[in-house]
């Protein structure tokens, strides 16, 4: 490598045994190292998804670092003080912040380093090996906003001597436009008149609900029985939106009926009502269904009723495609204020329940639907010379 003065020139040392990337500094007459970052395994299954995990991870970084008993206990205190907060009142949410902590407490505990007094440079390493494995930027984005968040409270309660991650520090630009896959109206009623035909009961629902709500997977696996019920002339359902609260949505014919027809076969006696604490997609087991599964249901439907990129899809792709039908027609504020979109306009902070559910644009949705459904359910239909051989 040719050294010029004021020039920064990566190079490759695996001495210690590891890949590591090393910025040299050239000055006249002189060679200095500025900063390594070794590779630090950051992708894959989270090393921690409990808030028992997580504390074994902090406690293994304080223990590592020489901390006393007593400042662990505090710190596992405050983190689990950290994770009711407002803003991570839900169990996904928690979830969530737990995974991406869990990440950087990987890296403190690779590193030896004592998580309670981190510097920048150590941060912006972090952040350099993230991009150095290939993650996407809005994944990096996500991971340092919530380790930041942490570290925020530990330095307000005392227990760390900054926050590394806050003011100043570079950060990923996140795209304005999302990356989904999205599908089309043709695609919903595609599926949908595959389902009606060919699947069991609760994936019809399932995907009636998604596709008459615009809904985030969460709320199709955290909601209940008793979410279900009537306001103002309305079929509604109360599902589970972010921040831990509950958004009341209008269940137009095409969802309502799909949740009755299965609600009805999933009953043990038609006299006996269902636990209104019981999950509304639940198990053979009466446990409820787990994202994963809607992933897969959407995935496997989709390739079924003959979706292209099918294998592309995500129930957030069920999202994507709600929003693209009705923006073909309904103003840009009903439908954020549909899909729960953040910052909707300040006129509308005072609509209430009764006007909010007269306008909603889930019976327009339903239609369109129901019709295109209607229309594809001949092509899964087996025909009357099949029956008969």
């Amino acid at each position: 490598m040719t050294e010029s003065s004021g020039r920064i020139s990566p190079t490759t040392d695996t001495a210690a045994g590891e890949d590591a990337v090393t910025a040299h500094l050239a000055v006249p007459g002189e060679r200095v190292e500025v900063a390594t970052a070794p590779t630090v395994a950051l992708r894959g299954p989270a090393p921690a998804r409990t808030p028992h995990q997580l504390a074994d991870l902090l406690a293994r970084a304080g223990s590592g670092a020489d901390l006393p008993a007593a400042t662990l206990r505090e710190l596992a205190n405050a983190t689990g003080t950290w994770l009711q907060g407002e803003r991570r009142s839900s169990p996904a949410t928690q979830a969530g912040y737990i995974r991406e902590v869990a990440w950087w407490l990987t890296w403190v505990i690779t590193r030896g380093l004592d998580p309670t007094d981190i510097s920048h440079l150590e941060a912006d390493l972090y952040l350099a090996a993230l991009r150095a494995q290939g993650l996407k930027n809005a994944t990096r984005a996500r991971r340092l906003s919530a380790v930041s968040s942490w570290y925020a409270y530990l330095h307000r309660a005392g227990l760390a001597a900054r926050n590394p991650f806050g003011s100043g520090m570079e950060r990923p630009r996140v795209s304005q436009y999302s990356t989904t896959r999205g599908i089309s109206a043709d695609d919903m009623e595609r599926m949908l008149a595959y389902a009606q035909v060919h699947e069991t009961p609760r994936t019809t629902a399932v995907l009636a609900l998604m596709f008459s709500t615009g809904c985030r997977v969460g709320s199709v696996t955290d909601t209940t029985v008793d979410s279900l019920g009537h306001d103002s002339g309305h079929r509604t359902i109360d599902l589970p939106v972010k921040g831990g609260a509950t958004k009341r949505f209008v269940l137009p014919p095409l969802a309502a009926d799909a949740i009755d027809a299965y609600l009805e076969h999933r009953r043990e006696r038609p006299d006996r009502p269902l636990d209104p604490a019981a999950p509304l997609f639940a198990t053979r087991t009466g446990r409820p269904i787990d994202q994963p599964y809607v992933f897969r249901l959407v995935r496997r439907v989709a390739a079924a009723a003959g979706v292209h990129g099918a294998g592309q899809l995500s129930p957030h792709s069920a999202r994507h495609g709600v929003a693209t039908v009705l923006l073909d027609g309904h103003p840009l504020h009903v439908v954020q204020d549909f899909l729960g979109h953040a910052n909707p306009a300040t006129t509308r902070r005072y609509d209430e329940d009764r006007e909010s559910l007269d306008r909603s644009p889930a019976y327009d949705l339903s239609r369109i639907l129901s019709a295109g459904a209607a229309r594809h359910r001949r092509r899964y239909e087996p025909s009357p010379d099949s029956e008969n051989r």
